[in-house]
Parts: C-alpha cells; sequence; structure tokens
C-alpha cells in the first residue's frame, strides 16, 4: 500500500492522490494565523485533465499517494486516432489523441517518451525537452530582416501553426520547445 503524505511533505512538484485524482502541486504557500492551525494553500494541478485547482490543507490532513507508474517507449506510427508506442521488449501500446493532446504534432518515428501511467491507464506523456521540424508552410521571409520580436505564422506537419521570427522560411528546419509548444532557435544544415 502507498505511504501517506502530511501536509509538512508539501513541496512543489510532488504528486498527490485527492478524491481517487492523482494532481501535482505546482505551488505550494504556508500561513501561520495568530490563532489555530497553519494552513497549507497548494495550487494542484490534475494529471487527468490538466485542470488547476487550489485547495487549503490543515497540518494534520493527509493524502495519498498516487499509483503512478512511468514508462519508457518509443513512437511506432499513427493508426487513425490511436498512436502505437513499443517498449524496449518491442511490446505495442496505444495512446488515444485525447491523452496525446498538442503532443501529439511534435512525435517524430522513433522518438523517445516517457508515458505516465495512473492506476494502470495512460494519463500523460513527456517528450524530449526540444525537437526540430520543417516549416511546410509560411509566408516568405523579407531579405535581410533579422528581428526576432516580430512574428509570424507557421505550420508544421499536421497542420499545427506555431509562431515563428520573420527570417523563418518554408522548408527551414526549426527547434521547438515541447512544453510551451513554441518556437526555440533555427537548426542551420550543414
Amino acid at each position: 500500500m502507498a505511504a501517506d503524505y502530511t501536509a509538512s511533505d508539501f513541496r512543489k512538484g510532488l504528486r498527490v492522490e485527492v478524491d481517487g485524482v492523482p494532481y501535482v502541486i505546482t505551488e505550494f504557500n504556508f500561513v501561520k494565523p495568530g490563532k489555530g492551525a497553519a494552513i497549507y494553500t497548494c495550487r494542484l494541478k490534475s494529471l487527468l485533465d490538466g485542470n488547476t485547482y487550489v485547495r487549503n490543507f490543515r497540518s494534520n490532513d493527509t493524502l495519498k499517494k498516487p499509483d503512478l507508474e512511468e514508462r519508457t517507449m518509443r513512437y511506432s506510427h499513427k493508426e487513425t486516432d490511436h498512436f502505437i508506442f513499443m517498449d524496449e521488449n518491442f511490446e505495442q501500446f496505444t495512446l488515444l489523441e485525447k491523452v496525446l493532446g498538442d503532443n501529439q504534432y511534435f512525435l517524430f518515428e522513433d522518438c523517445e517518451v516517457h508515458v505516465l501511467y495512473h492506476n494502470g491507464q495512460a494519463v500523460d506523456i513527456t517528450l524530449p525537452t526540444f525537437i526540430e521540424k520543417v516549416i511546410l508552410e509560411t509566408e516568405p521571409g523579407a531579405r535581410g530582416n533579422t528581428a526576432t520580436n516580430t512574428l509570424k505564422p507557421a505550420k508544421i506537419n499536421g497542420d499545427f501553426e506555431i509562431m515563428v521570427p520573420l527570417f523563418i522560411n518554408q522548408g527551414d528546419t526549426i527547434k521547438i520547445d515541447t512544453r510551451t509548444g513554441e518556437y526555440a532557435d533555427r537548426v542551420l544544415k550543414k
């Protein structure tokens, strides 16, 4: 059986279970009023739907440790709205489009990912921090325009739109930060 956490164990990044739902603590605040018990105010992000909630806990409250398991897998291919991954034993696992969310646009063949399971069901996926993608469609950049503070829309695979600097052209390879889904850098091919 998983051990419980007391309020004194709370910290940013801790994964807890509240009412059968796994959460990660994204913000944490401790308040000791003049009278009464200390109050721990936590901002919790649900690992199931991504929504955030603010909850207060007293110092004697306990929370369960969630039944979480993380597996390293490699992306294989897509079949309709199912994404096929393989583990190190070449066993195949299927993840639905709704679990991946926008991360589906950043996948590429043989990409190593970490899949988080809660009670045996996939709930989240972590990609490499940076990936490279080719710009499939964007307005042409003006020669000599190297300003990086002005952005324009560009499309990568799956019609996913990302904002890029004006000097990026169709066919250019860019680096994308998968945590934010934003342009990080231009990749110069040799």
